[in-house]
């Protein structure tokens, strides 16, 4: 191999990206629409949610907890139905997402037995929203039932102290404010960088096929190996640049907290970048035209680490054989890494597992984008 030869592509491809508005989109305009509009537009966290009431009993008891909804960030309360055909109304027209009935009775079966019952109504249309809505409404009870039976057990004299021999105090760890951003924005850094590695090295050779300029490539002395890095060498360095301006958007826009080694970082981030840019660049090879190239590579790329790299589901909670799936997508390692670095600031010990994945991934693309191009015509 001699460089003097993968220099020459190098400086072809390099002016190539500049005289090309559509490379130079892609490298610098789509990888900040994307950390916009992903950052802001992903979020686990639900907040008033819209809520309804029907109070059959009316009492200062059940206006108290409906006061404890009232309250709350999660819900915005709508407005009180005057019977349970209109709470049925309220959920069919989708003017609330969750409706809490009161039965008659409540206070005093609250007072005697320290016990009440609350029927609560979800629209399960959407069943992670559901499910958030539910688990709120159950702690704003839990909250008001435990607070109800202190005041019970006052008011009768007795201790206070035998209410609670178990006491439970929680801490979080790594993410302590509990904010969805926080465990979404590494994901979407490795998206952004998926997309974007894949979508300018899958131009590469398709566009030399479509201009016609494929036949004077292949006359030339030029090695595949020399090809291959003096074609992705420039888009590595775009991409590096690219991975520093998205991690600093997520770090100093976002604010989402880094803990780990800049070393590990931009070492992991190298070796993901080169595994994206070897995709892109065999599909290129293999299909010669660059709109059927990018559709593929997007298609390889984006959707493994959107749905099997942990970014959107976990996969501890995915069917057997499709997490055996994810052992084979490179965003998996990807996504674990920069999870681990941004809130648990790992050491390069506790990642050494993923990294050695990753490091293999990209040794395997190397050798396969190397080998996938032939000096032919055919």
């Amino acid at each position: 191999m001699k460089w003097r030869r993968v220099k020459a592509i190098v400086v072809k491809e390099s002016l190539q990206i500049v005289r090309d508005p559509r490379s130079l989109m892609i490298a610098l305009l789509i990888p900040l629409l994307q950390m916009f509009l992903l950052g802001y537009g992903i979020s686990l966290d639900i907040k008033q949610i819209p809520l309804c009431a029907y109070d059959n009993e009316g009492s200062q008891t059940s206006q108290d907890l409906l006061r404890r909804f009232s309250a709350s960030p999660y819900f915005s309360l709508q407005g009180q139905a005057t019977s349970y055909a209109e709470v049925g109304r309220s959920l069919d027209d989708g003017r609330c997402s969750i409706a809490i009935v009161i039965p008659s009775g409540f206070s005093k079966r609250l007072n005697d037995t320290g016990q009440g019952l609350v029927q609560a109504l979800l629209d399960a249309t959407d069943t992670n929203n559901a499910s958030l809505a539910a688990g709120y409404a159950s702690a704003v009870i839990a909250s008001y039932s435990a607070a109800a039976q202190l005041q019970t057990i006052e008011q009768r004299g007795a201790s206070v102290q035998t209410l609670t021999p178990v006491e439970v105090r929680a801490r979080v760890w790594f993410n302590e404010d509990m904010v969805s951003r926080n465990f979404i924005i590494p994901g979407v850094v490795a998206l952004v960088m998926a997309i974007i590695g894949s979508q300018l090295s899958s131009l590469t050779i398709a566009r030399e096929w479509e201009r016609g300029t494929m036949e004077l490539l292949v006359s030339t002395p030029i090695q595949p190996l020399e090809l291959m890095l003096g074609k992705l060498l420039p888009y590595f360095v775009v991409g590096m640049v690219d991975a520093c301006i998205c991690l600093a958007l997520a770090v100093f826009w976002f604010e989402v907290p880094f803990r780990g080694t800049l070393s590990a970082l931009f070492f992991t981030t190298g070796l993901f970048l080169t595994v994206v840019l070897c995709i892109g660049y065999y599909v290129s090879v293999s299909i010669r035209s660059q709109v059927g190239a990018s559709q593929v590579a997007l298609l390889l790329t984006m959707l493994p680490t959107t749905l099997l790299s942990g970014f959107s589901f976990p996969i501890d909670q995915m069917p057997t054989a499709v997490q055996a799936v994810t052992y084979i997508v490179s965003g998996r390692y990807y996504v674990t890494i920069l999870k681990a670095l941004f809130l648990k600031g790992a050491p390069w010990g506790e990642l050494a597992p993923p990294i050695f994945c990753l490091a293999l991934y990209a040794a395997a693309m190397v050798l396969l984008a190397a080998r996938a191009f032939r000096k032919t015509l055919d």
